[in-house]
C-alpha cells in the first residue's frame, strides 16, 4: 500500500473541514423553529415590559362640560401628559404620578374655565363706562358670587341666581323690594334637606339689602319649587311627617322595652298611629269690668270749664260819649271758698247788682279708664289628636310530654295586664277617643335564612386577585411554553458530539480511500490520499458540501476518489 500526498490546489478544494459550527448541523426545520421561537420570546419579553410599564390612572377632572373638557384636553397635548376617557366619557383621567402637577399647571392657565364670574367684572371697567353698565355689571358679580358660594354645598352640582334689584329713586313713596330666583343643578340621587334649603334663602337675602327670605324662590333641575317651606297647607310636608313618625317611632319602643322583659325579646310586636293637629288657630277674648266707684277707678282725663253772662244797666251804655264813658270792666276774682261761696257770692252780685241779670256758670268733666280684659289664645300646633295602639303578643311556649313544644295562650288576666301596661306606656285618653288593641297569638316560625355560600371561583375578591396574578404569570407561561417547544429542540441539538475533524474523520475517510494500488507498484496494496490539515481551514461552500457528501454517502465519495487515482473520467468510465 502506498500513501501518497498531495499539495495540489485541485485537490485542496477537496479537502474536509477542521470544524463545523452545530447551528450548521441542524436541518432546516429545526432552524425555523428556533428562529421562530427567539423572535416569539421576545415579543413575550416585550409585551410584558410595555404591560409592566402602564401607569395607574386617577380622574382628573369629573363631569366637565364639553366646552371647558375641550380647553383642558388641549392644554394635555400641549404639556405632553397622557390623558384617557372613562367609558362614560364624564371623567379625564391622567396617570397618577402626574394629576397634582396637571392639576397646578392647569389652574395656572384658568383651566377649567367656569361659566360662572364673579366680582373679577368690575377689574375690567373700561374707561366711558355709564352709571347704568357699572350697576349691571355689580349685579352680574353679586349673582355670580352668590352662585360660587350655593355651588360649594355637597349635594349642589351647579347653581344660577338671578337679581331682581329695583331703582331706588327718592320721589317714590313706596319703594320696591328686590327679590331673586334660585335655580339648582343637584347630583344624581342627592337632595337638599330643609335646613339646607332655609341656610340659601338666608344667605340670598342677606348679600341684598332690604330683602327678606320669603322673597327669595329655589327650584332643582326638575322644576320643584323648594323654598315652599310651609307648603300650602293642603298636605303634609317633610317637617310634619318626620314629627308624626319620631312620635310613633318613640312610643312603639316605650312599648317593646316594657314589655319585652315579660313576655321575652321577639315575642311582641306593636304598631302606633297617631293622628297629629297640625292646624293653627288663634282667638282673641275681649270683655269689660262693671262700672265703678269715681275714687277707686284710674282718671283718664279731666276738663274743668267757667263762664259769666250778664245783660244789666251797669253793662249797659250811656252818657256822654267820650273818654269818660269808655272805662274798663270791673276786675272779676274767683271765689276762694269753693263753689258754694261763688254761688253766694254771685248771688249777692246779682242782688247787689239790684237785679241787673249777671250769672256765672262752672263746668267740669272727667273721664275715668274702663277695666277691659283682652285674652289671645292660640292653640299649639303638632298636638296629638288620637292614639292607634295595636300589640300582637306571642302565645307561651312550653314543652310537652314527648319533648315537643306547645303553644299555651295567655290568661285573661295576664291579657288585662299588658292591655294596662300599654296604655299607660303611650298615655293613654279616652276624652281624646284613643284605642288600644292587644292579641295574644302564636308566632310562626321563619324559617332561618342562610346565605348561600358563594362558591370560590364566583368570589370578587377571588377573581380580581385571579385576575391580577394571571397577567402577571401568563407572561411567564407564555415564555416557558415557548422555550419548551421552540428553544429547547434546537439547544439539544446543538448539544449532540460533532466527529472530531482531525481523528474520527480522518480515520473514516482513510477507511473509505483506501483502494487497490496500481499495476507497477512495488508494494501491493492500496494507496491513500493524504489530506493537508492547513488547507482545511479556508473551506469553499463546495469543500463544504462534498464534507456533507463524504458523511451521508461515503461509498460514492470513494468512487470518486478511486476515478480520480486511476485517472479515469466518472461521466465516462469507458
Amino acid at each position: 500500500m502506498c500513501r501518497m500526498s498531495t499539495s495540489n490546489p485541485a485537490m485542496a478544494t477537496n479537502t474536509l473541514p477542521a470544524s463545523v459550527s452545530p447551528f450548521a448541523q441542524m436541518p432546516a426545520a429545526t432552524k425555523i423553529k428556533a428562529g421562530a421561537g427567539v423572535i416569539a420570546l421576545g415579543a413575550v419579553a416585550v409585551s410584558a415590559w410595555l404591560w409592566s410599564q402602564q401607569p395607574d390612572w386617577k380622574v382628573l377632572y369629573n363631569n366637565l362640560p364639553d366646552r371647558e373638557g375641550g380647553a383642558v384636553i388641549a392644554q394635555l397635548v400641549q404639556m405632553n401628559v397622557p390623558y384617557k376617557y372613562t367609558e362614560g366619557g364624564g371623567a379625564i383621567m391622567v396617570p397618577a404620578n402626574m394629576v397634582n402637577d396637571a392639576r397646578l399647571r392647569l389652574a395656572a392657565q384658568g383651566l377649567p374655565a367656569s361659566d360662572t364670574t364673579g366680582y373679577e367684572l368690575l377689574e375690567k371697567q373700561r374707561f366711558g363706562t355709564t352709571q347704568f353698565q357699572e350697576r349691571l355689571n355689580f349685579q352680574r358679580g353679586l349673582e355670580g358670587e352668590l352662585a360660587r358660594s350655593i355651588q360649594s354645598l355637597a349635594a349642589v352640582k351647579q347653581a344660577r341666581v338671578h337679581l331682581a334689584m329695583p331703582v331706588q329713586s327718592g320721589f317714590l313713596r313706596e319703594q320696591q323690594k328686590p327679590s331673586a330666583s334660585v335655580m339648582l343643578t343637584l347630583y344624581p340621587g342627592r337632595t337638599l334637606e330643609r335646613g339646607q334649603v332655609q341656610g340659601i334663602l338666608a344667605l340670598v337675602a342677606s348679600s341684598v339689602p332690604d330683602m327678606s327670605p320669603k322673597q327669595v324662590s329655589v327650584v332643582d333641575q326638575y322644576g320643584k319649587l323648594l323654598s315652599d317651606l310651609d307648603g300650602d297647607g293642603s298636605e303634609m310636608n317633610t317637617a310634619q311627617i318626620n314629627y308624626r313618625n319620631r312620635i310613633e317611632s318613640t312610643l312603639t319602643r316605650r312599648i317593646d322595652d316594657l314589655l319585652a322583659p315579660i313576655v321575652g325579646d321577639g315575642n311582641i310586636r306593636a304598631q302606633v298611629a297617631a293622628d297629629i293637629d297640625f292646624t293653627q288657630s288663634e282667638a282673641t277674648a275681649e270683655t269689660y269690668a262693671p262700672n265703678q266707684n269715681p275714687g277707686a277707678a284710674a282718671m283718664r282725663s279731666q276738663q274743668t270749664m267757667a263762664s259769666r253772662d250778664g245783660s244789666g244797666a251797669s253793662d249797659a251804655a250811656g252818657g256822654v260819649p267820650g273818654a269818660l264813658s269808655n272805662q274798663p270792666p270791673a276786675t272779676v276774682s274767683a271765689p276762694i271758698n269753693g263753689a258754694a261761696q261763688a254761688t253766694r257770692a254771685a248771688g249777692s252780685a246779682s242782688s247787689a247788682d239790684g237785679g241787673t241779670g249777671v250769672s256765672t256758670r262752672q263746668e267740669s268733666v272727667t273721664n275715668y279708664e274702663v277695666d277691659r280684659t283682652v285674652k289671645v289664645t292660640r292653640n299649639q300646633t303638632g298636638t296629638i289628636r288620637r292614639l292607634s295602639v295595636a300589640v300582637l303578643v306571642n302565645q307561651k311556649q312550653t314543652k310537652g310530654d314527648d319533648g315537643k313544644e306547645v303553644s299555651t295562650p295567655l290568661t285573661p288576666l295576664e291579657m288585662q295586664s299588658i292591655e294596662a301596661l300599654v296604655k299607660q306606656a303611650v298615655g293613654f285618653s279616652a276624652e281624646r277617643g284613643d284605642s288600644v288593641q292587644v292579641v295574644n297569638a302564636a308566632f310562626t316560625k321563619r324559617p332561618e335564612v342562610v346565605d348561600p355560600e358563594v362558591p370560590l371561583w364566583k368570589d370578587p375578591e377571588t377573581v380580581s386577585l385571579a385576575k391580577d396574578l394571571g397577567k402577571q404569570f401568563g407572561f411567564v407561561l407564555l415564555a416557558l411554553i415557548i422555550l419548551m417547544m421552540f428553544i429547547r429542540p434546537a439547544l439539544q441539538a446543538m448539544k449532540k458530539p460533532a466527529p472530531a475533524a482531525g481523528n474520527n474523520l480522518d480515520a473514516k475517510v482513510d477507511e473509505q480511500l483506501e483502494l487497490p494500488s496500481p499495476e507497477g507498484s512495488t508494494k501491493g496494496g492500496v494507496q491513500r490520499l493524504e489530506v493537508n490539515p492547513e488547507q482545511g481551514m479556508g473551506m469553499t461552500i463546495a469543500q463544504h458540501n462534498a464534507l456533507q457528501l463524504a458523511r451521508t454517502d461515503p461509498t460514492a465519495v470513494a468512487t470518486v476518489v478511486r476515478n480520480w487515482v486511476n485517472g479515469t473520467n466518472p461521466d465516462n468510465p469507458a
